[in-house]
């Protein structure tokens, strides 16, 4: 039977994370060792530390990872691609040229009869009033324009170089502190509280943390935080009976 798998935050071309060829190879390795047994991979966001699309151009780099998602959609797997935080800025490419789903918003879908609500999980349950003030200046159409305006030479820069400096600023290659306990991680209050008015959800399925979680919420319904792809390669996969966590070792 074939399997669904989810991904997140590998943060392909970060300036904080060291040997970026060899962490963008593992990751095509392991698309690579799936493709036989994949009916869709979801990616959760931030597999880009910092995307943007100007009409005719694209950011430098990523060929492998590129090449390899376009052959899994080639070959009839269903790649959806999440926006993140730091790869909000998609336009048409990746659908039209690698033949993604995009999506920029969470997405309920029933996957092998079971309902799963997944997201990459940016500014779920967050009350940080800074936080949403810039996550309302990256999703504003009027700053993107401008934004466009800059020559990519220096637009491309400033991002990764304002993306490093996100990710240094706390002292992890990861970027996050670890879990902080359900009544103070975000995503799970989050979760709590969408559940109550959605009762049928089997499965929420978050990045954005950079932490592996795995935590019942009730005797039907689970929660996961699916780590990242810069230090813990952790993936879940699901094959109409059972979810689970692994680690890729490839």
């Amino acid at each position: 039977m074939k399997e669904i798998y989810f991904i997140t935050d590998a943060h392909l071309g970060s300036r904080g994370v060291p040997n970026n060829r060899q962490q963008e190879q593992r990751l095509v390795r392991f698309l690579d060792s799936i493709k036989e047994r994949a009916a869709a991979v979801y990616m959760l966001g931030d597999m880009f530390d910092f995307w943007y699309e100007y009409k005719m151009v694209v950011p430098r780099g990523f060929t492998r990872f590129l090449g390899k998602v376009s052959e899994l959609t080639d070959r009839g797997v269903e790649v959806h691609f999440f926006t993140g935080n730091h790869d909000i800025w998609c336009g048409d490419y990746l659908q039209t040229e690698c033949g993604v789903i995009l999506h920029r918003e969470p997405l309920c879908t029933d996957l092998f009869g079971k309902r799963f609500y997944i997201a990459h999980g940016d500014g779920m349950g967050d009350p940080s009033r800074t936080f949403r003030l810039l996550r309302a200046i990256f999703h504003s159409s009027v700053c993107q324009t401008l934004f466009s305006s800059l020559h990519p030479r220096w637009g491309v820069d400033f991002g990764l170089a304002w993306a490093k400096r996100s990710r240094l600023k706390h002292g992890r290659e990861g970027g996050d502190p670890p879990y902080l306990g359900e009544n103070r991680e975000h995503l799970v209050r989050y979760a709590k509280a969408y559940l109550q008015q959605h009762p049928d959800i089997n499965y929420f399925i978050f990045g954005h943390r950079h932490i592996e979680l795995d935590l019942m919420l009730s005797h039907s319904t689970r929660l996961m935080i699916l780590g990242d792809w810069i230090t813990q390669w952790t993936y879940a996969v699901f094959d109409g009976e059972t979810m689970r966590m692994e680690n890729f070792e490839g």
